[in-house]
């Protein structure tokens, strides 16, 4: 009911930037959250950040407070995340996925639709 194709990553050196985009279609008005989440070598999945669907409000993780910005364009049902000042513990394959229930979380595992997701490597 929901897709989401995620597009943008690469390799980037630290202190770098980088956007990634989510393109999200189908029955979008079932959506409470956008949430971009990464897994990287030796680490489980994590929740990098989140956006509401409805209001715009963001949400992100300690790590990437102050260097990394979600975004949302509305008309093209898009999501971005703006990758800045990067670190090499950066790397992942970093996802994005909907959640369809109500309120907002940060568990992987409440999201039920997941992209293929796209591979950020920041080198040092």
């Amino acid at each position: 009911q929901v897709q989401l194709a995620e597009s943008g990553g690469g390799v980037v050196q630290a202190g770098g930037s980088l956007r990634l985009s989510c393109a999200v279609s189908g029955r979008t008005s079932n959506i409470s959250m956008v949430g971009w989440f990464r897994l990287s070598p030796g680490k489980e999945r994590e929740f990098v950040a989140g956006i509401s669907w409805s209001y715009g409000i963001t949400f992100y993780e300690d790590s990437v407070k102050g260097r990394f910005i979600l975004a949302r364009d509305n008309a093209e049902n898009t999501v971005y995340l703006q990758m800045n000042n990067v670190k090499p513990e950066d790397t992942a394959l970093y996802y994005c996925a909907a959640f369809q229930g109500p309120g907002n979380t940060y568990g992987a595992k409440d999201f039920g639709s997941w992209g293929q997701g796209t591979q950020v490597t920041v080198t040092g």
